[in-house]
C-alpha cells in the first residue's frame, strides 16, 4: 500500500464517507474513490463494502486499519518535523561568542529568538576570539560575535555596530564626580585594562599618545567583565568596552572618555557552510539585539 493510498484508506476509516475524507485531503471525491481502487487491487481484496449508501469497513479493512493508522500518524509526524526545518522551526542552534556580547547581546537575541522557535534547542558557547574563529571555521558553532572585525581566511564578517569604550569608577571615587574622563585624570590612578596586544589596547595606546599621556594599566585584562571585582573591590579604576550594564552592578559609576574610542562588534560565519533556517533566524535577533544594547549604552552614557 502506497502512502497516499495509506493515507484515503485511514481517512475514510475516521470519517466513514467519501464526502468527510475527501474534503479532510483536500481532493476530489472521484480522485479519493480511484486511489482506493487501485489500493484495493493491489491488496487483492476489497476494503469496503457500500451498504445502503455507506460505506462498511471489511473484516480485512478493520484487522489492517490499527496497523495502518500508526503509520499514518508516523508520516504525519514526519511530514511536520520536514515542514519545521524547512522554515527554521525545530532543530538545534549553536551561538559562540566572546564574553562581552555573550552577556549583552546574546542574552536578548535568545529571548526574541525563543519567542518564536520554543522548540529548538539553543547553546550559547562562551569563548575567547580565537576559539570563536575555530568553531566557525569547524563547523561547531555556525555563528560566532566577537569584539573584533578583522578580515580572517574562509570567513565572513558583519561589522554590527561599535561599543565606545568607558571608564568604570567606584561611587565614591573623586572620577565619579567627572562627566567625562580623559587621560590626564587617570595618570596618578591604579588603572585596570587591556594588555596592548589586543585590539583595544592598541587603540587606548594610540589615543593616550595623542594627548601626549601614557595608558599603562597596572593590572592587565583581556575581557572586560574581570575588570568589575577589582574595581569592586577598591584596588582602582577600570577602561573597558560600554557593552555590558556596568550601571547595573552595585558600587559601579559609568562615565565616557573624554575622547571617543570605539571596539568593533562583529558576527562571523562561515563562507563554507550556508546558515540553516534556523540560524538564519537567529542571525536577525543577534542584528536586533547588538541594535538595542548600543541604543541603551548610549542613552546610559
Amino acid at each position: 500500500m502506497q502512502a497516499r493510498q495509506l493515507e484515503v484508506f485511514c481517512m475514510l476509516m475516521r470519517t466513514g464517507t467519501v464526502t468527510g475524507a475527501a474534503a479532510m485531503l483536500n481532493i476530489s471525491q472521484p480522485a479519493l474513490s480511484q486511489i482506493l481502487l487501485h489500493a484495493e487491487d493491489q491488496l487483492g481484496f476489497k476494503l469496503f463494502n457500500r451498504v445502503r449508501g455507506k460505506l462498511v469497513p471489511t473484516r480485512e479493512a478493520e484487522e489492517l486499519y490499527p496497523e495502518c493508522e500508526r503509520i499514518f500518524s508516523e508520516l504525519s509526524a514526519l511530514r511536520r518535523r520536514t515542514t519545521d526545518m524547512r522554515f527554521g522551526r525545530t532543530g538545534l542552534i549553536r551561538v559562540a561568542a566572546s564574553a562581552p556580547p555573550a552577556m549583552s547581546i546574546v542574552p536578548k537575541a535568545l529571548f526574541a529568538f525563543r519567542a518564536s522557535h520554543p522548540d529548538i534547542v539553543v547553546r550559547s558557547l562562551i569563548a575567547p576570539l580565537v576559539n570563536v574563529v575555530d568553531m566557525i571555521r569547524d563547523g561547531d558553532a555556525p555563528l560566532g560575535i566577537v569584539m573584533n572585525n578583522s578580515a580572517r581566511p574562509g570567513i565572513d564578517v558583519e561589522t554590527l555596530g561599535h561599543a565606545e569604550l568607558v571608564c568604570i569608577v567606584p561611587e565614591h571615587h573623586r572620577l565619579a564626580e567627572l562627566e567625562q574622563i580623559g587621560f590626564a585624570d587617570l595618570q596618578n590612578e591604579m588603572l585596570i585594562s587591556y594588555r596592548a596586544g589586543t585590539l583595544p589596547g592598541r587603540l587606548l595606546v594610540s589615543a593616550a599618545a595623542a594627548e601626549k599621556q601614557i595608558f599603562n594599566p597596572a593590572i592587565e585584562i583581556d575581557i572586560s567583565i574581570t575588570a568589575l571585582p577589582f574595581v569592586r573591590d577598591g584596588f582602582g579604576v577600570a577602561i573597558v568596552d560600554g557593552l555590558l550594564p556596568w550601571e547595573q552592578f552595585p558600587g559601579l559609576v559609568r562615565r565616557p572618555l573624554q575622547q571617543k574610542i570605539s571596539v568593533p562588534i562583529a558576527l562571523l560565519t562561515s563562507r563554507d557552510r550556508p546558515l540553516t533556517g534556523s540560524h538564519l533566524a537567529m542571525r536577525d535577533n543577534l542584528r536586533e539585539a547588538c541594535a538595542a544594547v548600543l541604543k541603551a549604552g548610549n542613552t546610559a552614557s
